[in-house]
């Protein structure tokens, strides 16, 4: 809502404030000021200028050149408007004056004669060229009232003022009207206001002579009246009016639409003129729209309704959709002499549907669907009969024709300044309860400290006593509230061990090059079951579907994080990132439901996906791309983080590459897998080897025991061998790893692999594995004797258990 602080300041006194003054109270009180903006900033020395003469420019054929009175003085001014004639009152911005954009007025010459100053357009004063009138768009603005020459042009076309834009919620309402925001201003600063009533001059003739008013959905239209105004004369409308106009962001037509927009503004209650002979009957049925029936708007589109969309119909043909949009057949022109003003209430949802099917947003609709004053309907028809009669020379014939069954009763909420004061921790009196009500307006019954209140139909907002209790809060002032902490023993807050693990491993992961990436849980159905570590997919019947989903994009919840990683992957490689490293800590959800009827399980997981390249150094010439053993790097120093020990087998994954995925295994549970997509799917999305891994962080985290240890430095030397063994190919490094470490404990303190090979002189299915071994004793120097010993214990083991051969 855009208010206008001069249009204000005629509603309500507020001279003792600035406009940034009243906006900080406005949003202390409750409803939020987004800006404060001037209508023309920086703008100065503009006045009225009488044209006495115009006559052509003797050295060019596209100007003029006038004599204007701007009232001290008469000015010779060269102007280029083509609409610019004598006798004309215009926007003169004298030599010395500042137009926006700080640009300065200063005596010239234009094909050889003296310009003293500038005729102005709108647009040039600083006007938004779209809140123009069309008869001004491409030329200068000339006033349509008798104005005193050497007036302040600024002060008369409202360029002085400043808009103060308000952020409503939908509850607010009231406040999409000038009155609404009178009285909110009214109670911030104590301040008076009450809505005029309205003075309509009836003629003796009856509108129910001329028209007559059907209603067939009574709940969709309550209330439906049609006033008659003859003799209207069609033409501009005055200029505060058109200024009030604009400041509110609506450009101004003629006076009859002109009117009905003021009173929208002005009443917050949206109103629309027929033509009564392009009507063509004296009947109005408000019904249910006929499926298929056809309609063109006023912004002359065609627009097939529905059979629930409310019209207003002349008995056949609809002529408008109710609360939208009117119809162009029975629009206001200039030779419109008689006029059917309608007021109506429309019920909310029906506006709603209305507005949302043929994408029409207007400010009637707005307005139609959070709710109008349901007193201020008739009222509203009146106020603008009242202003066709005075600037459109309309005969107002006597009496609305109606179908009335509106409720109109007003709400109680009891409040009581006990439970008041409990609730906002305050000791407010009932004295004070009682003047923050007189401000608001609300008339109410006082018993000792119970207060019941009347709230008025234009706070359509307030139904109960939480509501009560937000007003009393807001009017008494937020700022004034007490603050306290909480009384009783209490204790530092802290994170859960949880908690800490998880910003450990995020820690860890962006500490190794990754970047955290937050990816959607709803996903496609065919996205849903891809890349799903296996332990998950024995637990999971099906992904969970959504009962309702935004879209086939969103229609299930993820079983794995890796398939929105690859597409993350995928988007950036396209936009020319080559080198990714992402990775998520999040949940899946699990279901072991065929039908799922109960909340499925969130596990946390943490996912990643690499693809470029991992290492670069151009000096040093050195470069690797993303492969195997980085992505299981990465997981090892997971495991070191966190204190535990994976192990890893050979295993095969749909989408995954058959030969180059692992299961990732701690202790005997499994907790995910490692390895690289399946080249098919890399080719799809684009990609060139990527790698994923994908692991089970709450069974990680269950395994963690936060145990500080503390390990002294050897003070006996270490003993160092390296030994090769030929095994058959399918045997893992892990399993030999194993078997060394139990043959040689408690000797052996450490087993690294550090070589593989396979090819010339070794047989075929063979392949070579080297391992360093690491022998230390704590508490004394090893001997020879002992380190042989054990040593010779780990090749009988590596023998009897692998058929391992020491390589010659």
């Amino acid at each position: 809502m855009l208010v206008s602080s001069n249009w204000l300041q005629e509603l309500i006194d507020i001279s003792s404030y600035t406009p940034e003054e009243l906006a900080e109270i406005i949003t202390k009180t409750g409803i939020e000021v987004e800006s404060v903006t001037p209508v023309a900033e920086g703008v100065s020395g503009v006045v009225v200028g009488h044209v006495q003469s115009c006559v052509q420019h003797p050295n060019a054929d596209k100007l003029s050149l006038c004599q204007v009175d701007v009232g001290e003085e008469t000015l010779q001014i060269v102007c280029g408007a083509p609409n610019i004639a004598e006798g004309q009152q215009v926007a003169v911005a004298k030599p010395g004056a500042v137009l926006p954009g700080n640009f300065k007025i200063k005596k010239t010459k234009l094909r050889g004669e003296e310009s003293n100053g500038m005729i102005c357009s709108l647009q040039e004063l600083g006007v938004n060229e779209k809140d123009v009138p069309k008869e001004f768009a491409d030329g200068i603005f000339v006033f349509p009232e008798n104005v005193k020459a050497g007036a302040d042009a600024l002060s008369l076309l409202n360029l002085d003022d400043k808009v103060i834009e308000l952020g409503l919620t939908p509850n607010r309402s009231d406040a999409l009207s000038m009155a609404g925001v009178a009285y909110e201003v009214a109670a911030a600063i104590d301040g008076e206001y009450e809505l005029q009533e309205e003075d309509v001059p009836y003629s003796n003739e009856a509108a129910g002579d001329f028209i007559s008013v059907e209603v067939e959905d009574k709940q969709a239209n309550p209330y439906y009246g049609a006033f008659i105004i003859k003799d209207i004369k069609i033409g501009a409308s005055p200029l505060w009016m058109r200024n009030r106009l604009t400041a509110a962001g609506i450009r101004p037509i003629n006076n009859v639409v002109d009117i009905t927009n003021y009173v929208l503004l002005e009443y917050g209650q949206p109103l629309h003129a027929f033509d009564y002979d392009r009507f063509n009957s004296d009947r109005i049925v408000t019904r249910r729209a006929r499926d298929g029936e056809m309609i063109t708007t006023l912004d002359n589109q065609k627009r097939e309704l529905k059979d629930h969309h409310l019209v207003i119909t002349n008995g056949d043909e609809a002529h408008a959709i109710a609360g939208v949009m009117g119809g162009a057949k029975s629009e206001v022109q200039e030779d419109t002499k008689t006029l059917i003003l309608e007021a109506a209430y429309f019920e909310p949802s029906v506006v709603r549907q209305a507005s949302k099917d043929h994408g029409l947003r207007s400010e009637s609709s707005n307005r139609f669907e959070k709710g109008v004053d349901p007193n201020r309907v008739e009222r509203a028809g009146k106020r603008a009969c009242e202003l066709l009669a005075k600037y459109a020379s309309g005969t107002v014939l006597k009496g609305a024709v109606s179908v009335d069954e509106l409720d109109r009763s007003e709400n109680k909420v009891s409040i009581e300044t006990s439970v008041i004061n409990d609730r906002l921790g305050t000791s407010i009196t009932n004295e004070e309860i009682a003047d923050i009500l007189r401000r608001l307006q609300f008339s109410y019954e006082q018993h000792g400290e119970n207060f019941d209140v009347n709230i008025p139909t234009r706070r359509g907002d307030i139904e109960l006593f939480e509501d009560m209790l937000e007003e009393v809060a807001r009017i008494f002032g937020y700022d004034n509230l007490p603050y306290t902490l909480p009384q009783g023993s209490s204790q530092a807050g802290g994170l859960t061990l949880e908690q800490q693990l998880k910003r450990k491993v995020k820690s860890y992961f962006e500490g190794a090059g990754l970047h955290e990436t937050i990816t959607y849980s709803l996903t496609p159905k065919e996205r849903s079951q891809m890349l799903v570590s296996p332990e998950i997919k024995r637990q999971a019947k099906s992904p969970v579907a959504l009962a309702m989903p935004m879209s086939e994009d969103h229609s299930h919840l993820r079983l794995s994080m890796l398939p929105e990683l690859l597409q993350s992957l995928s988007y950036n490689v396209a936009r020319k990132q080559k080198d990714l490293s992402y990775y998520e800590v999040g949940t899946v959800f699990v279901s072991n439901e065929e039908q799922v009827t109960r909340q499925p399980n969130e596990i946390l997981r943490a996912s990643g996906a690499l693809t470029g390249t991992w290492i670069s150094h151009p000096w040093q010439q050195e470069k690797k791309e993303v492969d195997f053993y980085v992505v299981k790097g990465i997981v090892e120093g997971l495991s070191a983080q966190l204190d535990l020990s994976f192990t890893y087998e050979k295993t095969k994954i749909p989408h995954m590459h058959p030969g180059r995925t692992a299961l990732v295994k701690s202790g005997d549970k499994e907790i995910g897998f490692i390895g690289q997509v399946h080249p098919k799917l890399q080719k799809e999305l684009g990609l060139k080897d990527t790698y994923v891994f994908d692991l089970n962080a709450e069974e990680l985290f269950a395994q963690y025991t936060k145990e500080e240890a503390f390990q002294a430095i050897p003070r006996y030397p270490s003993v160092s061998r390296d030994i090769a063994l030929v095994v058959d190919e399918q045997i893992t490094s892990a399993a030999i790893t194993d078997t060394i470490s139990e043959a040689g404990a408690p000797l052996v303190k450490d087993v690294r692999v550090f070589d593989v090979y396979q090819g010339e002189h070794l047989p075929d299915g063979k392949k070579s594995l080297a391992f360093n071994l690491l022998y230390l004793d704590p508490h004394r120097t090893l001997k020879d004797e002992e380190v042989e010993e054990a040593h010779d214990k780990i090749l009988t083991a590596v023998k009897d258990q692998h058929d391992a051969e020491l390589r010659g």
